[in-house]
């Protein structure tokens, strides 16, 4: 079928929508659609008992695909502030991120010779599970997060934590006091600014002459190619590819020099950027990975137009199953009230008729109610004092870990269910 042909069959589906938006990177109108979710409430907006009774905002989950950079991305619904002021994710309650930040730190040490003479500084350095490893190296550090609920556990660890948003004002800022950083670190935060012009002319403000940014951000490819559509919630304002990003560092005066395919988040990248004079070498695994993302058809409008496809079709087979449990008089609980979690209960509409509760280690997240689908969450303990039949893990992502942790369920016969790339069953 001809791009000219597919992009009339996607109008006729509804792939287009007529009210303007713009990129927000080269500033393209916006009107081809990558996935329309429905409606949903912030995915990370939980409630207290007392607001069950009460109105819920519910805003638009559609990602937009822009058809000259192919960056996807949402509008803005809700400001950073509104998202991220008291944030209820703390990246701590996650044994294996922990593991990757130390295991990062470590390369990164050694590589780059960041030593007692450097300044790291973290971008969205959340309760400081990465810093941690440099200040006990000796090295000076500065964490920027926006969340001050957040932002405060990683003071009272004694990493010094600036609670604000970053971006080109306060690099300046920290520019002119003579803070310019050797190593500017960025995980999963490029995703959720909605000025990301913004925030990556911070980054090469801030950035001393021969210093490094490191960012980690789930990788688009993957996202397409393992139906990962649940990784789309408002929070998350862009899904990045490499060509993008690339395009987006290079017109901000900055190269990619390297770039690594990680595991977390479901399949991720970790890049390597500088100033473009900088001396640092271009390595070959960008070039591959461009090559990686041209035969994969991401610069095509043909690719990002089958989306849905897919997401349609995890979605009746995860109902299918899911029914099929519940009429056989079987209980399921639900693992990890995650932002992803959300997103995939709401877009299926499943509430406490399928899942009847879920448990999360996080104790800011205990006893609140999961947004939209209204679901409690509650204690990890509670999985062994109900014994459920399946447990439903929803940070897929973290399978392997969670399935570690209660391999417990065993013993009364207990199954786990895993949604993406599509519904698995494990015993």
């Amino acid at each position: 079928m001809q791009p000219s042909t597919i992009e009339q069959k996607n109008k006729e589906r509804g792939h287009h929508l007529s009210n303007t938006a713009h990129c927000r990177f080269c500033n393209e109108e916006l009107s081809d659609v990558f996935v329309d979710l429905g409606m949903s409430p912030l995915s990370n907006s939980y409630l207290k008992a007392s607001e069950l009774d009460q109105a819920e905002q519910f805003y638009p989950l559609t990602a937009m695909v822009c058809p000259s950079c192919f960056l996807v991305q949402l509008r803005e619904y809700e400001s950073p502030s509104d998202i991220f002021s008291d944030y209820a994710y703390f990246s701590s309650y996650s044994d294996s991120w922990l593991e990757h930040a130390r295991q990062y730190v470590e390369m990164v040490t050694e590589r780059f010779k960041i030593s007692k003479d450097s300044l790291v500084v973290e971008l969205a350095s959340n309760d400081g599970y990465l810093l941690k490893n440099f200040l006990a190296n000796g090295v000076p550090i500065l964490g920027i997060e926006p969340a001050e609920n957040v932002a405060q556990a990683a003071i009272e660890k004694g990493i010094p934590t600036l609670v604000e948003f970053f971006g080109r004002e306060l690099a300046e800022k920290l520019a002119s006091e003579n803070k310019r950083a050797d190593l500017i670190i960025g995980n999963n935060v490029l995703a959720h600014v909605p000025d990301i012009n913004s925030f990556v002319g911070g980054i090469k403000t801030l950035l001393k002459p021969e210093g490094v940014a490191t960012l980690e951000f789930p990788h688009l490819l993957n996202l397409i190619e393992e139906n990962q559509f649940d990784t789309i919630y408002h929070e998350h304002f862009s899904y990045i590819s490499f060509l993008a990003v690339s395009a987006i560092f290079d017109s901000h005066g900055m190269n990619i020099f390297d770039v690594d395919e990680i595991p977390t988040h479901g399949g991720s990248l970790r890049i390597y950027a500088s100033h473009k004079k900088s001396s640092h070498k271009e390595q070959d695994s960008t070039s591959a990975l461009i090559d990686k993302e041209l035969a994969a058809g991401l610069d095509q409008m043909s690719t990002y137009y089958t989306f849905s496809e897919g997401v349609q079709q995890v979605k009746r087979d995860l109902l299918e199953k899911l029914i099929e449990i519940k009429n056989e008089g079987k209980t399921i609980a639900g693992y990890g009230a995650a932002a992803k979690g959300n997103t995939l209960l709401n877009y299926c509409g499943i509430r406490t008729d399928m899942v009847d509760y879920v448990v999360d280690r996080n104790p800011n997240k205990a006893g609140k109610f999961l947004p939209g689908t209204h679901i409690p969450v509650k204690d990890v303990s509670t999985i062994k004092e109900d014994k459920p039949d399946y447990l439903f893990i929803l940070p897929w992502n973290l399978k392997k870990e969670i399935i570690a942790q209660n391999s417990f369920i065993r013993e009364w016969g207990g199954k786990f269910i895993i949604p993406i790339p599509q519904v698995q069953i494990i015993d």
